[in-house]
């Protein structure tokens, strides 16, 4: 949990502001807010109603359920991915707000780039610069079983080290209980089975996906096996962004999310992926947030190809930085699909990345009106939009 007097942040309220105007930057929008459908059909109610309960293994997870309802009804109405955000109640004794980001409906790599980049500007601009990334991966469903399955019969061995309370869930929760003994820092977790160990070669090839996009955005990260979840909630990726406590030296973790496909593909009755991250903030002071006036970017970022896609995340940051909006695709993989949002959106200008200008480090700036574009390297975009009067908004109404 991030605790105010580490930040530069008197209230919780002013935190959670700028957190969000950071979030939002990117394409967040409020989840409580967005439009929602009707639940299930009636054969995909019954279905939902004959399935076992969620086995929690985490506290974080519990809030999680309620958002992934949410979102799950959202996704229907949106027809398509969508980025958004919610504040909850945090779990946990001390008096603490979260602030959840979901990334519905990608399956991609990207996306769980994103909300890490994203977290890891919210710390910045707060002031937490010394921090940590862990990361692990638990691989799909067959991945994890044969996982789970070893952690089993390990835990069997050591059976007569762990606490009696504990012993009856070893048998029957193999990975809760793994969980809890990280959590109490047993001494046999650290020669425990590592998850990354079962992963397929196309689980790797996607898992060195996501890494590829940490390194290109210079996020700096530990592969840690000790990030798990339950099985019932996650999926492939976990993570987790801790800080130290200057005064005693212990880690303090504060925010933590991953892949959350199989819960959400409980609640829409069909294979739905999904990726969160949640960052906790003591609540003290003032907690009501106050929205700041939206703006209606005049830029659209578009991207082609996989080393595009990588850069456009640091030239977004850029952008970002320079305190100029643009709607961003990177959820687009098709530039197709881009160019059509862009029409929609009635953007004048496009910027444009594909191989080559990933490669040379530069950007197309095309006007929409006359069809003509240049290539501005990306060390003189900032100069470039702001002499042209590209980089200012349209005004609109607070919301």
């Amino acid at each position: 949990m991030i605790r105010l007097r580490d930040t530069k942040h008197l209230h919780t309220a002013s935190f959670l502001a700028e957190a969000i105007r950071i979030a939002e930057y990117y394409g967040f929008r409020p989840l409580d807010e967005m439009k929602t459908a009707r639940a299930y059909s009636k054969e995909k109610r019954a279905s939902a109603k004959t399935e076992p309960d969620i086995a929690y293994a985490r506290r974080e997870e519990r809030t999680l359920t309620a958002a992934a309802k949410r979102c799950a009804s959202c996704l229907r109405a949106e027809q398509g991915a969508f980025l958004a955000w919610r504040i909850a109640q945090a779990t946990g004794g001390i008096p603490a707000l979260s602030l959840e980001l979901h990334v519905v409906g990608s399956s991609f790599s990207i996306a769980e780039a994103l909300l890490l980049l994203v977290s890891s500007v919210i710390a910045d601009e707060a002031g937490i610069t010394a921090r940590t990334l862990h990361i692990n991966n638990i691989g799909s469903t067959d991945s994890s079983n044969r996982f789970v399955r070893d952690v089993g019969s390990y835990l069997r061995k050591h059976i007569e080290t762990i606490s009696p309370t504990l012993r009856p869930r070893a048998a029957e929760d193999p990975l809760g209980t793994l969980i809890q003994l990280i959590e109490r820092g047993h001494p046999a977790t650290s020669r425990a089975p590592q998850p990354t160990e079962y992963l397929t070669e196309e689980e790797r090839r996607r898992f060195w996906e996501l890494l590829e996009y940490l390194e290109s955005s210079d996020l700096p990260y530990e592969l840690s096996p000790a990030v798990l979840g339950s099985r019932d909630c996650w999926a492939h990726s976990l993570f987790e962004l801790s800080t130290t406590d200057q005064e005693t030296g212990s880690r303090i973790a504060f925010a933590f999310g991953g892949r959350y496909d199989p819960l959400l593909t409980r609640f829409t009755g069909s294979q739905t992926p999904a990726v969160m991250i949640s960052i906790n903030c003591e609540s003290r002071g003032r907690t009501r947030v106050k929205r700041e006036a939206g703006s209606s970017p005049l830029i659209y970022f578009a991207h082609l190809g996989p080393e595009a896609k990588r850069r456009s995340l640091v030239i977004l940051e850029i952008l970002r930085r320079a305190d100029i909006p643009v709607h961003q695709s990177l959820l687009y993989e098709r530039i197709g699909e881009q160019m059509a949002r862009a029409r929609h959106l009635g953007s004048p200008y496009i910027l444009i990345i594909g191989y080559k200008e990933a490669m040379e480090n530069t950007i197309l700036v095309r006007e929409v009106a006359t069809n003509s574009q240049e290539a501005v390297p990306v060390d003189d975009l900032i100069g470039y939009l702001r002499r042209r009067r590209v980089s200012a908004p349209r005004a609109e109404a607070l919301v």
